[in-house]
């Protein structure tokens, strides 16, 4: 891999800042510089109008207030390849120089504020250095997930060897932007049975899926139906800060959803479906039928006998509700934590300053040891007390049993919709199932994997969920596509960050490099003689850099990292 993990020596950048005092004629660059051919277009095509918070394209009738510009950096102080993080005074930007020409776009990462600075610049894009989400340096278009947003980018040119930045303040303050999406061009009442797409689901698929199909232009009617009672929320949270509330864990708002015409109903549980008549029937008896349908109805907690099922104080974790539940009553009692899942784990960690006593229950003699390997899961282990199955009664004021999911697809079972074994919803490359018009995504999946010869696999992961919802809505529309990502997963306990990328399923060595008793490590997983798989601690951005060659289509072998 040669020098891959080299870092690029610092460089100081001085800042002149100046505000502008009127309207120069520039405002038809693209980033580079040059003049673009695109200037009275936005991103897809749709012709500029020109809301003030767009710094994607900078329309002539923009108020000289609104933006702020700077020389930032000597032509010579960025070597190809390089990125720099630049202040404009009014806020900072991101500063790329690849091929001999600039660009510039916001400086984090809009899914949890990642300096992208400290990410992977290759071949056209940024890599997140600690979720792996991908954005185009020329557009700011996120490319690949985790996320909902994209970046927005600001005008760059060169004059007597600076390097000037242009940018709307707006902008540079959000540090995010939403792309166009079309609306739906007809007149709906609410209360019709029929959806030209109903989407199951309200996660990252069903999400990204809905705003997938009007960024590409779909005016159609679209449903999306949840059990919860929240709009989309970010779950992966909920065991990591238990106090966090729905709307402080929420993905987009209602306001969001209607203004984008993606209508969500809501504590609404789906009973059947019957793909002869093209219709979903709910448990309240409502029926509606769609013209196309995705299923994305996550996992649910796998089945668990115990005692006292019917008390108040046994938790499986699923809603912010539950999360909020589980913080009070553990303050400064007896939590017990049953199950050393990564759910369950997170948990425990985010109970030990809140709890008089958290404890462990699992049957695995190491935790994560089939995900992580026996090595990595020891030193994870040391951050806590893990009890075994023995046997010993432990008092609970608070019980989170955390001992794994299913596939939550009961209501399919006579639906003529394959599945398997497990309750795995079987799909092809694009998403779609053996019935003609519905397609499934996200934790109930299994899909052909290209990077093992089109295996069919299940990742539940919060990431590849998002693939899968725009796989599915591009699918729909005709333009079929396929998964092309390197999964991502990640887990954080007691300030400490675990990251991995790849598909790991089946491996037979794990390479450690770094120190595990400092919890500073790098772990390459390898089939064979490749690599298939790396998981990181405090070592960023490792396991971006290896996403980003597997990613690539390159194979990095065992002896490259030995």
């Amino acid at each position: 891999m040669g020098g891959c993990f080299s870092k690029p020596k610092p460089v100081e950048v001085k800042v002149e800042l100046s505000l502008l005092d009127k309207e120069k004629e520039v405002d038809g660059l693209s980033p580079n510089g040059k003049a673009s051919p695109f200037a009275e277009c936005r991103p897809n095509g749709a012709l500029a109008h020109g809301s003030d918070d767009d710094s994607t394209l900078l329309p002539l009738y923009h108020k000289p207030r609104d933006y702020v510009e700077a020389s930032v950096c000597h032509v010579k102080d960025l070597e190809n390849g390089q990125m720099r993080e630049v202040d404009l005074g009014s806020g900072r930007a991101l500063l790329i120089k690849e091929h001999g020409e600039f660009t510039a776009m916001g400086h984090k990462c809009p899914h949890y504020g990642a300096p992208l600075v400290k990410g992977v610049l290759s071949k056209g894009h940024v890599r997140c250095p600690w979720h792996g989400a991908c954005f185009n340096i020329a557009t700011g278009d996120i490319e690949d997930f985790p996320g909902l947003d994209s970046l927005p980018i600001f005008q760059v040119r060169v004059e007597k060897d600076k390097v000037i930045i242009r940018a709307n303040k707006q902008a540079l303050q959000s540090q995010k932007r939403s792309k166009p999406m079309a609306r739906c061009s007809a007149v709906i009442n609410s209360n019709t049975g029929f959806s030209h797409v109903l989407i199951i689901g309200s996660g990252p698929a069903g999400l990204v899926c809905a705003e997938t199909l009007r960024e590409e232009g779909f005016t159609d009617r679209i449903v999306m139906c949840t059990m919860d009672k929240h709009p989309p929320y970010d779950r992966p949270k909920l065991s990591k800060s238990l106090e966090s509330t729905a709307e402080q864990l929420r993905l987009r708002s209602m306001d969001f959803l209607q203004d984008h015409d993606i209508e969500l109903l809501k504590e609404k549980e789906v009973v059947a479906i019957d793909v002869k008549t093209q219709s979903v029937i709910f448990e309240d008896g409502l029926r509606m039928e769609y013209r196309k349908l995705f299923i994305a109805t996550g996992s649910k907690p796998k089945p668990m006998n115990y005692t006292g099922k019917d008390v108040r104080n046994v938790f499986h974790l699923r809603t912010p509700e539950d999360a909020n539940s589980i913080a009070r009553l553990a303050n400064n009692k007896n939590a017990v934590i049953v199950g050393t899942s990564f759910v369950g784990m997170e948990v425990a960690a985010a109970l030990t300053d809140k709890a008089h006593s958290v404890s462990v229950i699992g049957i695995e003699s190491v935790p994560f040891k089939k995900a992580l390997g026996e090595k990595v899961g020891k030193a994870i282990m040391k951050l806590k007390e893990v009890v075994l199955k023995s046997g010993k009664v432990l008092r609970a004021d608070v019980c989170v049993i955390g001992a794994g999911s299913v596939p939550a697809t009961g209501f399919l079972k006579q639906s003529g919709i394959h599945l398997d074994s497990k309750g795995f919803i079987i799909v092809n490359k694009n998403m779609q199932t053996n019935v003609d018009g519905v397609f499934a995504g996200g934790d109930v999946v299994m899909f052909p994997f290209q990077p093992r010869n089109n295996k069919k696999v299940n990742i539940p992961h919060w990431q590849m969920a998002h693939v899968h919802g725009k796989v599915a809505a591009l699918s729909m529309m005709g333009r079929a596509t396929e998964v092309k990502t390197v999964p991502y997963f990640w887990s954080a306990m007691f300030g400490k960050t675990i990251r991995y990328a790849g598909y790991g399923d089946g491996f037979d060595d794990v390479i450690i490099q770094g120190d595990l008793d400092e919890l500073r490590f790098v772990a390459f997983y390898t089939r064979s003689e490749e690599v298939v798989s790396v998981a990181s601690m405090n070592y960023d951005p490792i396991v971006s850099r290896v996403a980003e060659v597997l990613g690539s289509g390159k194979t990095i072998k065992k002896r490259d990292v030995e």
